[in-house]
């Protein structure tokens, strides 16, 4: 039986960020097709039913799945989520190896299975283990790429929104670099309806001053932590972020994304994987735009990629 016309995506890994990515392309229409595969036989199952049983009342979509990752063959878009949760207090970066690991035995099974397939890790840290899947195996620059900063781009957007006291749609901004601790807020380019932040009153008082700036961009760095604090991980936000990548790659949308891609030259960064403004279509990563960065974002920004860079040859397998 041949897919239906929007494609089919497979979610690896049925553990909460899995079947929140799953729940979130249900319910938005994002695929006619999703397939989940996990180890875990009676989980994988049960979400497969669990999200089965609502289909009357969501956009049309086929739910399949099992223990066997021959469910994921045939698949346009192929997103990871499997990997070893992260505990409260710790950072991403010290779940490296193990989930390292995981992508580099992963990925050419995935691949060999659905060989025209774009396929986005989610797994933390998203930007080494994106690195290391993309080594993995012989594929087109951007056919493997990472969820990268675009969740916290979507805090950093929330919580300047709720500041201004406009809707998250009118800001515009991007967290870059890694998805995690050193991960860079571009102020520089803030926009709030068109009006740059720097320019931004509200009855003639200027509403981001120094202090409210590093107020927010510590609230984005730490918003995880939080989350996982109160509640054990990140799961609902993630899923609906992870849909909109879906959504670019299916409806070749050209949307800009700050994914995790292998950097080739911009801001003259080489052979480390992290975020940056990136063309998001049909064949996965496109092009990276060269954005505007004054100084310190520029410092940042390669501060950034050194801390990636170090991590990596620390568990390079």
């Amino acid at each position: 039986m041949s897919e239906p016309v929007g494609g089919k995506v497979a979610i690896v890994g049925a553990g909460s960020v899995g079947t929140a990515t799953a729940y979130a392309c249900l319910i938005r229409g994002s695929a006619n097709s999703i397939a989940l595969y996990d180890t875990n036989t009676p989980k994988v199952r049960a979400e497969v039913l669990d999200l089965s049983h609502g289909r009357q009342f969501a956009p049309h979509c086929v739910i399949s799945g099992g223990d066997d990752i021959d469910a994921t063959a045939g698949s346009n878009v192929v997103i990871v989520t499997a990997g070893a949760k992260q505990q409260p207090g710790q950072t991403r970066l010290e779940l490296a190896a193990t989930n390292v690991a995981i992508a580099v035995e992963l990925t050419p099974q995935l691949v060999a299975r659905s060989p025209g397939a774009v396929i986005v890790y989610v797994t933390n840290p998203v930007d080494l283990v994106t690195y290391a899947a993309a080594q993995s195996v012989d594929l087109p620059v951007g056919r493997i790429f990472g969820s990268g900063t675009v969740l916290d781009s979507s805090r950093f957007r929330f919580l300047i929104a709720e500041r201004a006291g406009v809707a998250v749609g009118n800001v515009h901004g991007f967290i870059v670099g890694e998805h995690g601790d050193s991960e860079i807020p571009l102020w520089s380019s803030v926009t709030v309806g068109s009006v740059p932040i720097g320019q931004f009153d509200v009855d003639g008082v200027h509403v981001f001053d120094e202090a409210t700036r590093e107020a927010i961009s510590y609230d984005v760095v730490n918003a995880a932590y939080e989350v996982i604090a109160g509640k054990g991980a990140t799961n609902l936000a993630i899923g609906l972020s992870t849909a909109r990548i879906i959504e670019a790659i299916l409806g070749d949308q050209h949307r800009v994304l700050p994914v995790s891609t292998l950097q080739s030259g911009t801001h003259g960064l080489n052979d480390v994987c992290l975020s940056l403004p990136t063309v998001v279509t049909a064949a996965g990563a496109g092009r990276v735009l060269d954005v505007p960065l004054d100084e310190s974002e520029l410092a940042g920004l390669q501060a950034s990629a050194a801390t990636l860079t170090d991590a990596w040859k620390s568990i390079a397998p």
